[in-house]
Formats: structure tokens, sequence, C-alpha cells
């Protein structure tokens, strides 16, 4: 599987990596089998991955409980391990964003201990709160690196203008944004930034939550409480349009003998200021699919063949 060297890290990368939010992710999915998550984790790393990606709200914590009992299991020096943070559910009474410096390192040090790490390869300011000043937020985190306890900062869920002001002073190394097939809105600022930058561009959701997944039909409906409820592709005005774009996406997958799934993510690493890819699932059957991806090449007549169907 492909690697990349990446700035402050002193490992490199494979393009496909891990999501986690379904491991252990009970405040997200529904039915959520914590020995199916696990297992999950461990047939990756077995299969080669090394780009393990969670956050703390993910289960409030246990997803990176259960990620950190798999961790035990490898070398750790082998594995590049991403946590976000920011998000303060401490009291679901009154969970909101937090970006002060105090709740930062508190919320950090709470990662690490669930993860059982000493330090993380990369943590990621999860969202802006709209109010800390990123000179403080961002300005911890560089006091967490220069600790030892982070090698790279990294942001996610912000506009362009705010990773220009998160990233004043250079520590940004790492985004966080959605982009697949169906949601390109990063395609217009962030990836040309992270391009001009040398910052690594890592895409959420990209089998945009299930829709290039291929499961869904027009009778489809989610689960009541499924976060991807307020997710606006999934939204009546949206929905059958991008059902519509992937029923054709199908077609060219057939042609090319591989998944849905697979064309997608194929796609993405073959979209320009694209680092690596870090779909989800809840069984090993999922990581064990996805990482053919990263060993299909496609041609430019491929590529304009599904831009014409990303465009109609």
């Amino acid at each position: 599987m492909e690697k990349i060297q990446l700035k402050d890290l002193n490992k490199k990368m494979t393009r496909i990596g891990l999501g986690t939010n379904a491991v252990g992710g009970h405040n997200l999915f529904e039915n959520i089998n914590e020995a199916d998550g696990k297992e999950y984790v461990r047939e990756a790393i077995k299969l080669g991955v090394n780009f393990i990606d969670t956050a703390d709200v993910n289960g409030f914590g246990r997803s990176e409980e259960l990620v950190g009992e798999v961790l035990k299991e490898f070398n750790r020096e082998e594995l590049i391990i991403a946590t976000e943070g920011a998000q303060n559910f401490y009291d679901l009474d009154n969970f909101k964003t937090d970006n002060r410096p105090q709740y930062l390192r508190e919320a950090f040090e709470k990662s690490l201990s669930r993860l059982k790490l000493d330090y993380v390869d990369i943590y990621y300011l999860h969202f802006p709160d709209g109010e800390t000043p990123f000179s403080e937020s961002i300005g911890e985190l560089a006091q967490l690196k220069a600790e030892g306890k982070i090698n790279s900062i990294g942001i996610s869920n912000i506009s362009i203008e705010q990773l220009k002001e998160a990233n004043v002073n250079g520590d940004i190394s790492f985004i966080q944004a959605p982009y697949n097939m169906l949601d390109r809105s990063s395609e217009k600022d962030l990836i040309p930034y992270a391009l001009e930058h040398n910052i690594a561009f890592i895409p959420y959701g990209p089998l945009a939550f299930g829709l290039l997944g291929g499961g869904f039909s027009k009778d489809s409906q989610l689960a009541q409480g499924d976060w991807r409820q307020s997710v606006e592709l999934f939204n009546e005005n949206n929905y059958a349009k991008n059902l519509a774009k992937v029923e054709n996406l199908k077609a060219i997958a057939k042609t090319l003998n591989i998944t849905l799934p697979n064309l997608a993510l194929a796609w993405l690493m073959n979209q320009e200021g694209v680092t690596a890819v870090i779909p989800g699932g809840r069984r090993k059957e999922r990581i064990q699919a996805n990482i053919l991806a990263a060993d299909i090449q496609m041609d430019t007549s491929q590529l304009e063949a599904i831009e014409v169907i990303l465009n109609s």
C-alpha cells in the first residue's frame, strides 16, 4: 500500500486510513457492536493500514477507549494516530463547542489517557467555537507540541477565513473537511490553500456518509436519531439527484470491475491536494474491501466520464 512522507511526522502514512466514528460511536449510530469495532481496527492494522483517525466526541470517549485497547497489541511507533477535541461533552446538559486553552489541554490529556498513549501524531481542533481567538486555542496546541505530546497540529470544519487566521504563524499541518464525489465544496478554497502552504488535506466523509456505499434507494430511510439526518446530501431536495448520480457511477464501477466505494475512494486519491482518505465502517470486511482502492489506477478518459456524471 502506498505511503507518503509528511512534514512534522517521522514516519510515512498509508494513503488509505481508518475512520472510527462507528467504533464505539453510540451517540452517532444505532446498534453499535463494540467487539466488531475492535476487530475492524485490528484487521486494518494487520492489513498494513497505519493511519487511525478518531475523535473524543465519538461515543463521548468510547471510540478512543476501544481504539486504545487495540493499539496495545501493536507497535505504536509504526502507527499514526489522530484524534480531535473541542466539543465539551462533560456536562451533556450544556454540550457546547469549547476552544478555551484550559479546556483543550484538559480534553487532550483525557484523550491520551483513553488511547493509552503518551503522545499523538496529529491533534485537530475539531470545531471553532466562534469566541476564542485562534491565537489562544492554536497557541495552546503549539505548546502541547513543544512539550512533545503532539507531533502535528490539525484543524477541521473551518472556513477559509478561519483557516487563514488559525495558520497565521504556520502552525497548521493538517486540514480535515468534507470532500467526496457528491460534495466538492472544499475544491473552492480549502484545497488550494492547503497546496499553497504545504498542508496535508484529509477529506472526511469520503463515501458521502454511506451514499457512495451503494446501499441506499429512493425508499431508504435513516434511523431515528441518525446524525446524518442533518447532512445536506440527505435532505429531500438533494437526495433524489444524488441517487441518480450514484446509479450512473455504479455503471462506471461495473465497467472497471470494481465496487462503487472503491471507485469513490480511488477518485478521491486522484484529486490534486488529497493526502489520504479515512473511510469508516463497522466490520472488518469493510476495511478489507476499502484497501483495494489503493491499487486502482484511473486514466484520463475514466476521470472525464466521472466528471460528466458529477456535473449533471
